[in-house]
């Protein structure tokens, strides 16, 4: 029977390399695999952290983040929340619509006043004021209105209010005459004044409120001309009689188209 020595051994009878008659190798076996393992972490690019991961987690446990399956394209998908409702209430499409604006009501006297543009032209300055029905009865109206003009602080001005517009212009005056207005119904009277100088910074000697009522003795009401009256805290303003509004009947608007010119002055 042959004997087939093993790697690192002589046959029987010879001695190893290297090594005398009779004298054995010494094994590095230990040295030998230290050596192999660094080589074997270089060669294949493992770094620092690998290997603490493989000290730390030793039976390759699934971590929580790598347990997690990925979803696929056949799963349902959870559905996402709803998205926060927009702060703009004017934004989205379920935005509720903005409430219409409310209407004034209507004062316990079952009339309001409403001023119309101040106009102006060499001086003289004249505004409108439209008195409506708004209640449930019928008003009627004869003469001129009650006025008096207060400023900023509220201060009452001594102006005098004219039945008529003279002496400030010859603008024709309808003179006083019964109106009858009927729910919805309106009429109007103008007012007429000579400017004044006004300090724009306090508005001194600017009329801002305006206390008007049908009649004298009538209950008031409040209105703010747009820029103000500037008529000085001693001026005159003219007034026109109560007419009825000519949007209100056919035969009014009649006699109005034919003379477009409402207000005229006197030769």
């Amino acid at each position: 029977m042959t004997v087939i020595p093993r790697q690192g051994q002589a046959p029987e009878g010879r001695p190893g390399p290297g090594t005398g008659s009779g004298e054995r190798p010494r094994p590095r076996p230990l040295k030998r695999a230290a050596t192999l393992s660094v080589a074997a972490l270089l060669i294949s690019g493992c770094g620092l952290s690998a290997e603490l991961d493989r000290e730390a987690n030793p039976e390759r446990r699934p971590t929580p983040a790598a347990s997690q399956p990925e979803p696929t394209s056949g799963a349902s998908q959870p559905e996402p929340a709803d998205p926060a409702p927009p702060t703009d209430l004017s934004l989205g499409p379920d935005t509720p619509p903005s409430a219409a604006p409310s209407t004034p009501s209507c004062p316990k006297s079952g009339v309001s006043m409403s001023p119309g543009m101040v106009t102006a032209a060499m001086g003289l300055r004249a505004m409108s004021v439209t008195l409506t029905n708004c209640g449930k009865g019928v008003r009627e109206l004869n003469g001129y209105p009650d006025i008096r003009v207060r400023g900023l602080d509220r201060q009452l001005f001594d102006v005098t209010v004219l039945k008529g517009t003279e002496p400030v212009t010859t603008m024709d005056d309808p003179g006083p005459s019964r109106v009858k207005l009927r729910p919805g119904q309106s009429a109007y009277t103008s007012l007429v004044w000579r400017y004044s100088a006004v300090d724009a910074s306090t508005k001194a000697g600017s009329g801002v409120y305006v206390e008007i009522g049908p009649a004298k003795g009538a209950a008031r009401q409040t209105i703010e001309p747009d820029g103000g009256l500037d008529i000085g805290e001693t001026g005159m303003l003219g007034t026109t009689a109560w007419q009825r509004s000519p949007d209100d009947d056919q035969g009014t608007r009649a006699v109005h188209s034919a003379v477009p010119n409402l207000v005229r002055t006197r030769s």
